[in-house]
């Protein structure tokens, strides 16, 4: 088994900062699902049936994609693919979930829609996280994986904050729905 070389800060920062993005999204969907399926109509006694969908989508992806990502090797990498297309799915339905009741749909439809959407967004986040997560294991040392999982860590607290904040700081700068 090869030796891995010490890196650098900044490449050990690099190999993290996907998990600044994963936990923007997470956020972004924890601080908002519960208010857009209010508004496409849901019983709000009953929105913690749709909570039961991220774990769930959770526990089925990562073990897939990690598995599959280890097996995969192309131009891309192992992991890069993974991630490229969880990110792109995951920016395409956090584009279309909050619209979900302006496409003319029934309730039931646009609550419907609304669901599936959540789906592919949790799906397509922790297809993104995953590799995120591998990647340490993958480049890093045994001396520097404390330090590296240290930067994962402040990176997804730091992801998460900022996550939280966008809605109320974007509409205090003027930036609002304006349905």
């Amino acid at each position: 088994m090869k030796n891995k070389p010490d890196q650098s800060f900044m490449k050990l920062w690099n190999l993290s900062f996907g998990f600044f993005g994963v936990q923007i999204a997470y956020a972004l969907q924890s601080a908002n699902i519960s208010r857009i399926f209010a508004t496409l109509g849901a019983d709000p006694h009953s929105l913690s049936f749709f909570w039961i969908l991220p774990p769930l989508m959770g526990i089925l992806v990562q073990p897939l994609v990690g598995a599959a990502s280890d097996r995969t090797w192309n131009r891309l990498g192992r992991r890069l693919p993974y991630l490229l297309l969880g990110a792109a799915v995951a920016v395409v339905v956090m584009c279309l979930l909050p619209n979900a009741g302006s496409f003319g749909l029934s309730v039931g439809g646009a609550m419907i829609f609304g669901f599936i959407a959540l789906m592919f967004l949790d799906t397509s986040i922790n297809m993104a996280m995953q590799p995120f997560k591998m990647l340490v294991g993958d480049q890093v040392n045994e001396r520097q994986k404390g330090l590296a999982y240290s930067i994962q860590s402040f990176l997804c607290n730091a992801g998460s904050l900022v996550g939280y904040l966008a809605p109320i700081t974007l509409t205090a700068i003027g930036v609002s729905n304006l349905a």
